[in-house]
């Protein structure tokens, strides 16, 4: 044949099918520039140089990966719409002498081109683009701002890899495909899968049955522990589910609009309803997918929206006050002793020296030691439990009323045998008594609704129950003298003190460290006993959470956008394909009469029918996977709950907004198809 013949048959047939093509090559070019900006970012020296910059590169090298497995699956999705429409040409082409290889060969063209304009395109879109994501993170990093220009070859080069491998594997199936059929079902390959699927009502009540587990499983979860470990088998479930229901339940759905015969027979919900019901299987799949995607940038933004927002207040819980000590006492007779007034006097100089003056102290003494509670019996020093009684779980407080109510201006009192109980992190104990080990029980008088902050129990997963005493001392003593297999201590007594500080950050910083160097000249641990002080600071750590939390609002974008890509695609592919293959009935329609106004009614009816149900589900899903959300935010010290509804509202309705957006412009290019108007030169 002439020279190049199959390169130009390759172009033109990419030309040609340019409504089909063009979304796919822009998506391509996008998910190779998203990868690239990702990697870049992971290997910047800039961020990497930057406080919290390690934090975030992490998160982006795990980011890095999601994207590399998605590109595969989406690629791989989005190209099966791509050949479905081709085969038929490609059995014209058989039929005409074309034997497979020149086929092969015309598909390798295609391919190669794609390739080549998806990653030229792509990695210079990225190389131009990384600069701007770079200085965006250093922006949610709060860092110092350089406009110095790089190009990461180690990026360039993985990403070639990455999008050869799987244009190469996207080629392999495509052969696969036209090696397994003959000319004449690739000629017919529009048609095949058309007879009506029967409404298969057990996969439906399968799909009811599971989304209605998964549901009770979100909002019946009481501690973000067990929301932790549940979390991802709630996630598979509901994808189960959506599924299940898409595919079975909206074919059941049709046949029940069918037997609706006030509904059925009108004339823009006969053909629409008639219709969706003979490809429902494959429809509901496409369904499917676009409410998952949907529903994990819902989740995905809001929920890193919501961490990012709420940094402040996370930062504050985990530090209290500005300045935080924690001491680890081992004497009973240390409590309240000198020591603990030379580490006072020594935060008072350090601040004073600096012109700061404490203010909001916090000051309070407690035991504190591991246990899990059956019924209600406490068990310290014990670690015989299996993974499903990790939710019973729980770090005790042991602490003296007097401190309570000094910290908390009250004026609680307590007879012998007689505690307070304060829990955190939605859990509750709602017994009348608590023993601990074998000691006699204790009756609850009173559970107090809070108490001040503590950096530990924000720093723990397990949640907090403070247990108020008469005394600490008397209380504490039979606690020390416990020890586990091993001959550690089971309980320790410590000692926090805080207090913020009238000054800037940098001179928090300076008191900070003044306050280490003067607590290592103390030496005020012995022989007898132990006395260790840390201290930490909010400002010398802010750097820490905004990188976490910040990487994580910043990768939630990244992959809601590749995820946004898809659920578009999806939705314009499926727009386009079921035009194709409804003109021909339209067009029939049209010759006994249907007008162009009952053909644009019976779109809109089957967008109204149908294809909003990803939207609604998606909205009922990240509805009830709320109070689930909100548990496993607890976990980050996020406890903002107006704040995370809000974020949750307001993401939902601007990805609505869009939603409706895309929708409507994916119906027109559906109408010109069926109705028959002429494409655009």
């Amino acid at each position: 044949m002439k020279r190049g013949f199959y390169r130009k048959l390759a172009w033109t047939g990419i030309r040609k099918n340019k409504k089909l093509y063009t979304p796919y090559i822009l998506t391509c070019i996008g998910m190779v520039m998203m990868y690239y900006i990702v990697s870049f970012l992971s290997l910047s020296d800039m961020l990497k140089g930057m406080p919290g910059g390690v934090t975030v590169q992490s998160l982006l090298n795990l980011g890095t990966g999601v994207i590399a497995v998605f590109s595969v699956i989406f690629l791989f999705y989005t190209n099966s719409f791509l050949i479905r429409r081709r085969k038929k040409e490609f059995g014209l082409y058989n039929i005409l002498g074309m034997g497979k290889w020149n086929l092969a060969r015309v598909l390798l063209w295609e391919t190669l081109m794609i390739a080549v304009i998806s990653l030229a395109v792509g990695l210079t879109a990225g190389i131009a683009l990384s600069k701007l994501a770079e200085l965006g993170m250093v922006n949610i990093l709060a860092g110092d701002v350089t406009f110095s220009f790089s190009v990461s070859i180690q990026s360039i080069g993985s990403a070639l890899i990455l999008f050869a491998v799987i244009f190469g594997l996207i080629f392999i199936n495509t052969l696969r495909q036209i090696h397994l059929s003959n000319p004449i079902e690739l000629l017919h390959s529009e048609n095949a899968g058309e007879k009506p699927p029967k409404a298969n009502w057990f996969f439906a009540l399968a799909g009811a049955v599971i989304l209605a587990a998964a549901y009770y499983l979100a909002v019946t979860i009481e501690d973000p522990v067990t929301a932790m470990i549940w979390f991802f088998v709630a996630v598979v479930m509901v994808i189960v589910a959506t599924y299940l229901l898409f595919i079975a339940g909206s074919v059941a759905f049709c046949r029940l609009l069918q037997k609706n015969k006030r509904y059925y027979y009108k004339t823009n919900h006969f053909v629409s309803v008639s219709s969706m019901v003979y490809r429902m299987k494959r429809n509901g799949a496409g369904l499917a997918s676009i409410c998952v995607l949907c529903t994990m940038v819902l989740v995905m933004v809001s929920s890193t929206v919501c961490l990012y927002s709420g940094a402040e207040d996370s930062i504050r819980s985990r530090y209290p006050r500005n300045i935080v000590m924690d001491t680890v006492i081992g004497s009973i007779s240390d409590l309240g002793g000198e020591k603990e007034k030379a580490v006072r006097a020594a935060a008072d100089e350090a601040a004073s020296q600096n012109g700061a003056e404490p203010s909001n102290i916090q000051d309070y003494e407690v035991l504190m030691f591991e246990g899990y509670i059956q019924g209600d019996q406490l068990h310290s020093g014990d670690n015989n439990f299996d993974v499903a009684g990790l939710s019973n779980l729980w770090q005790i407080f042991v602490i003296s009323v007097d401190d309570y109510n000094r910290l908390m201006g009250q004026n609680e009192t307590l007879s012998p045998g007689e505690v307070l109980i304060h829990t955190t992190k939605m859990k509750n104990y709602e017994k009348d008594t608590i023993s601990i080990n074998d000691a006699q029980p204790l009756t609850v008088k009173k559970t107090v609704p809070d108490f001040v902050d503590t950096a530990i129990d924000t720093a723990q997963i397990i949640p907090t129950m403070y247990i108020f005493v008469p005394d600490l001392a008397e209380a504490a003593q039979p606690m020390l003298a416990l020890s586990d297999e091993d001959g550690d201590p089971v309980a320790y007594l410590h000692w926090y003190y805080g207090f913020d500080l009238d000054c800037e950050e940098d001179v928090q910083i300076q008191v900070l460290n003044q306050i280490q160097t003067r607590l290592e000249g103390l030496s005020l641990s012995d022989d007898q006993s132990a006395f260790i002080t840390s201290c930490e600071g909010a400002a010398s750590e802010r750097d820490s959470f905004y990188a976490m939390y910040g990487g994580l609002f910043f990768l939630g974008i990244l992959l809601g956008i590749v995820f946004v890509f898809a659920a578009v695609l999806i939705m314009y592919y499926k727009q386009i394909s079921e035009g194709y293959e409804d003109q021909s009935r339209f067009d029939i329609m049209q010759k006994v009469g249907m007008t162009k106004r009952e053909i644009k009614k019976s779109i809109n009816s089957q967008i109204l029918t149908v294809f909003f149900l990803p939207l609604l589900m998606a909205g009922v899903h990240l509805a009830f996977a709320f109070p689930l959300i909100s548990k496993l935010l607890a976990l980050f010290a996020l406890t903002n709950t107006t704040l995370l509804v809000l974020v949750t509202l307001g993401c939902f309705l601007v990805f609505a907004l869009f939603y409706v957006l895309v929708y409507r412009i994916t119906s027109r290019a559906y109408y010109s198809i069926v109705s028959g108007a002429k494409e655009d030169a």
